[in-house]
């Protein structure tokens, strides 16, 4: 499932080729996504403008000159294709926006992701968005409010980073490899960390996930950016998926048999038992 910085990516690009255009034409070929696609979609869509692009946790949220604003999520496997004039659709092309700037097509082979809408100006209050905690970057993520949120926690940290309701866009990838940045073990009791360590972690998660932004997000399997090109951040995961390997400057190697794999809520958890504590 693209994570946090896959969606900004693909919001990033989505703005850079598309901008303010108008939206020309919608056409749904299949409705049938984990909540069915809206019957007044297209209508609701069709002949506005876009005004503004954001991501909220990971939905891109593009908001319209009649007032409403597009929801998205792209689920486990669904991908956005930007071209300049109408391609030959594919196999699971489900969704193709006519702009006047170019062709947004949502590509989607498991149909896990969400596309809707609802009025702009109550997007905070929609049932996707208002139990949604804060993002990674606002400002009200301060190391008081992180360990106010976990002090009577008893669950695992890294679970307590995977729930939205606390920090919204972190998903299992980037949990992990901030919590290897800031040194905390995964499996440590949440009400552990003290107030010192939390800044540390609040750190750790935002330069992990500027630097996968930077990097065009990870591709592990089906995310590509809509150019159709791969993200690279999976070439600087420190500790994700590489059991049995040496982190970093580390002996853990050596000493530990490398980085180690548990499962935690149902998530592959990784981490190196000599720097992380």
């Amino acid at each position: 499932m693209p994570e946090l910085p896959e969606v900004e990516t693909i919001k990033n690009a989505l703005q850079k080729a598309i901008g303010y255009a108008n939206i020309v034409n919608v056409c749904i070929n299949d409705n049938r996504f984990r909540q069915i696609i809206p019957d007044d979609f297209a209508q609701k869509i069709s002949g506005s403008k876009i005004t503004n692009y954001q991501r909220i946790a990971k939905y891109i949220v593009i908001s319209l000159d009649n007032g409403y604003s597009i929801i998205w999520h792209l689920g486990m496997s669904g991908r956005v294709k930007i071209c300049d004039t109408m391609p030959e659709l594919e196999k699971h092309d489900h969704v193709v926006f006519e702009t006047s700037k170019g062709i947004v097509i949502y590509h989607d082979p498991r149909r896990f992701g969400l596309l809707s809408y609802c009025k702009t100006d109550e997007l905070t209050q929609n049932k996707i968005f208002k139990n949604s905690g804060l993002d990674p970057f606002d400002e009200k993520l301060t190391p008081k409010f992180l360990h106010d949120k976990l002090k009577n926690k008893k669950t695992a940290i890294k679970i307590a980073l995977l729930d939205q309701r606390i920090i919204n866009g972190i998903g299992n990838i980037y949990a992990s490899e901030a919590l290897f940045e800031a040194k905390i073990l995964p499996m440590r009791e949440s009400l552990s960390l003290s107030l010192a360590e939390c800044k540390n972690l609040i750190a750790a998660i935002r330069d992990i996930l500027q630097k996968a932004i930077a990097a065009g997000g990870s591709t592990l399997r089906d995310y590509k950016k809509p150019d159709g090109s791969l993200g690279y951040f999976q070439n600087q995961h420190c500790v994700y998926n590489k059991t049995g390997m040496p982190c970093p400057d580390c002996t853990c190697g050596l000493k530990n048999g490398g980085i180690q794999k548990i499962v935690l809520g149902g998530r592959s958890t990784f981490f190196c038992p000599e720097k992380q504590k």
